[in-house]
């Protein structure tokens, strides 16, 4: 099952609060929307970027990632990131 498609808007918001919030030296526009955000060719994300994504979600979008398990969905990708944005707001 595929997820819905997200408004390319998202996408480039999140790429940005990506960059900005964790103050990436990877720029914005060279963050590929499946590119994975932690482990071996991500972007090398640890924990500590996590929880600051998981603050940022939660203060930007209302997305609140109380369960682990669902927060390590949710933060696989910026695609991933965009989905349950997408799904929370429904649009």
């Amino acid at each position: 099952m595929n997820p819905e498609p997200v408004r390319p808007e998202l996408l480039a918001e999140l790429k940005t609060l990506l960059v900005e919030t964790l103050m990436l030296q990877t720029p914005a526009a060279e963050i590929t929307e499946d590119r994975p955000l932690f482990g071996p060719g991500g972007l090398g994300l640890d924990s500590v970027d996590a929880l600051q994504l998981v603050v940022a979600l939660d203060k930007h979008y209302g997305l609140k990632l109380t369960d682990a398990e669902v927060a390590k969905g949710v933060l696989q990708s910026v695609a991933t990131m965009a989905a349950a944005v997408s799904k929370k707001s429904g649009s």
